[in-house]
């Protein structure tokens, strides 16, 4: 695992060991961030279910003003510090141990929120469904979730209603835009 592009490119990051954290593949990555590359300078991310938090330190190394991990393991949350330290990047960001579900009940609004929970449809629904419940998500924000080909994600209501799906393989990256609140 490499940080692809930005001030961190071509830093290789600490992998896990075993199989209880799953990486995002390279090539899911670059596709992720071809989807977003204009969308990342001076935004607040959130890495949920952040496993090695490749996916919120590419972020931070293209620009991102800040990000957020949270993940409930332990050897997780050693290896997000190791990364973001790698990188460079550890006053820039914050790690927590705690469950996601649950962390979202109390955390602020976020520009950019990474969903990569272990490939169960259950707990990306749900996890879509309190982002949107406690309205998580600022105004023009993006919300990335990434899921087996086959998993099926509902359409959201509005303001959470713009949803796009790619297809990589046996992955599938569902982006939710919030649209601006139309109030005049």
């Amino acid at each position: 695992m490499r940080i692809i592009s930005g001030t961190a490119r071509g830093r290789k990051l600490k992998a896990p060991r075993g199989v209880e954290i799953r990486p995002t593949s390279g090539i899911v990555k670059e596709s992720i961030f071809n989807i977003i590359q204009f969308d990342i300078e001076g935004r607040q991310v959130l890495d949920l279910f952040a496993g090695t938090g490749q996916l919120g330190i590419e972020a931070l190394s293209r620009g991102a003003l800040s990000a957020v991990f949270v993940d409930s393991s332990a050897e997780a949350v050693k290896l997000i510090n190791e990364n973001a330290k790698l990188c460079g990047f550890d006053g820039s960001c914050s790690v927590y141990r705690r469950d996601s579900l649950g962390f979202l009940e109390y955390c602020e609004a976020f520009d950019i929120i990474f969903i990569d929970p272990p490939y169960d449809a259950a707990l990306t629904l749900k996890t879509v469904k309190k982002i949107i419940e406690f309205d998580k998500l600022n105004e023009n924000g993006i919300m990335l979730c990434e899921t087996r080909a086959d998993t099926v994600i509902p359409i959201a209501s509005a303001p959470y209603g713009a949803r796009k799906e790619y297809i990589y393989g046996s992955v599938k990256i569902t982006r939710f835009t919030r649209e601006e609140d139309s109030e005049l």
